[in-house]
């Protein structure tokens, strides 16, 4: 009698536990299309050359790029489970609000016409040997707080980060976030990213994918179109990085925007979006490098120091235009700029000592002090 209770309490026990797998996997989970369109969309396998780096699986890789999103969407305790059924793969979330799965359909959308565009690029004759194709992964579906336009990701995030925020451009405005009052653990909310050209590419690359933005129009304004849409209508505020993607905007959009210059393009019919002009997040390396500057170690001081105020500048737009998206723009802008090339030009000088010039901050105060 006790063992056939003890059996049945456990075979209650098992089925709870099915009934409680990430989407219940009793129905039928999100459809992400076929094996092959997936494997395609989520640059499968990610790092593998004769031996590789992760040694996944397809599910596997969905799951990872999918768990990060969960997490920078604030859903820390939410859980997705990847699996094949056949050909098709599907996902299934635990822990999400009924429609999560939308922006990710959306994405996937969005993400078959940069392919198409990248295959054309290809038989176009101009694909490089060791670019790959990668989306924008892993990024807030259902949080946004704010868009970025960058160029392309380095594929180091792909390769052995696997994981599109992970890279010295992303984190160091990561830290100019937090600089102006984002809990680091908040900055991927702020950080969705669409880079003009999908291609993970070395670092150096830049040159080399001057011309390829045409392939991937239509992809482009689709994602600005669809991640730039914030809930009941309003729009996020986004930030074009770098000269590329400033001067893409005027092309595409007919806004011309300088460093520190605001626009508003027609992101969607009756929808405007407020965009701010800035700096790459690494140029500040190349402004104060003294072999730029003719030599001058001071000149190459003043030079990092106006991009610095210009940085932390921009990303307090950022971060103000995140929190409070129906802000005056031109206003929040004001703000920042007086308080980062004025009120506080003393912590600005010192944050460019410690994080640039890897000064101890009692070094980077009396530098500045002098100064």
């Amino acid at each position: 009698m006790h063992k056939k209770s003890g059996i049945a309490l456990i075979l209650a026990s098992l089925l709870a536990g099915c009934a409680n797998q990430p989407g219940g996997l009793q129905g039928e989970g999100l459809d992400l299309g076929d094996s092959q369109r997936v494997s395609r969309l989520f640059a499968y396998p990610n790092n593998c050359s004769v031996i590789c780096y992760r040694d996944w699986t397809l599910e596997q890789t969905v799951e990872h790029y999918l768990q990060q999103s969960l997490t920078r969407d604030g859903y820390p305790e939410a859980r997705v489970q990847v699996t094949r059924e056949g050909e098709r793969i599907r996902a299934h979330f635990a822990g999400t609000p009924a429609d999560y799965g939308q922006p990710l359909l959306q994405l996937l959308d969005a993400g078959d016409l940069a392919y198409q565009g990248a295959s054309q690029l290809n038989r176009d004759g101009k694909w490089q040997y060791n670019w790959y194709f990668f989306l924008p992964l892993g990024m807030a579906l259902d949080n946004r707080k704010s868009v970025e336009l960058l160029h392309f990701p380095p594929d180091y995030s792909l390769t052995q980060a696997q994981d599109y925020l992970r890279s010295s451009t992303t984190d160091r405005w990561a830290a100019l976030l937090s600089y102006n009052g984002i809990r680091p653990e908040h900055t991927p909310g702020y950080q969705t990213i669409v880079d003009i050209a999908p291609i993970a590419a070395p670092a150096s690359a830049g040159s080399t994918l001057e011309g390829v933005y045409g392939y991937f129009n239509t992809y482009q304004r689709q994602m600005v179109s669809e991640l730039s849409a914030g809930p009941a209508n309003a729009s996020l505020p986004m930030v074009a990085f770098g000269s590329p993607v400033r001067s893409w905007i005027q092309q595409q959009y007919g806004v011309p925007l300088p460093v520190l210059g605001l626009g508003q393009i027609d992101a969607a019919p009756g929808r405007q979006v407020s965009v701010l002009g800035a700096n790459h997040p690494s140029y500040i390396w190349y402004a104060a490098d003294p072999a730029n500057n003719h030599g001058s170690e001071d000149a190459a001081n003043a030079a990092g120091l106006k991009v610095m105020a210009q940085d932390l500048s921009a990303a307090c737009w950022q971060a103000g235009m995140g929190q409070q998206p129906t802000a005056d723009p031109a206003q929040t802008l004001n703000a920042c700029t007086t308080k980062w090339q004025v009120a506080e030009k003393v912590q600005t000088c010192e944050l460019f000592f410690t994080s640039v010039r890897n000064l101890k901050p009692e070094a980077a105060a009396a530098k500045c002090k002098a100064g």
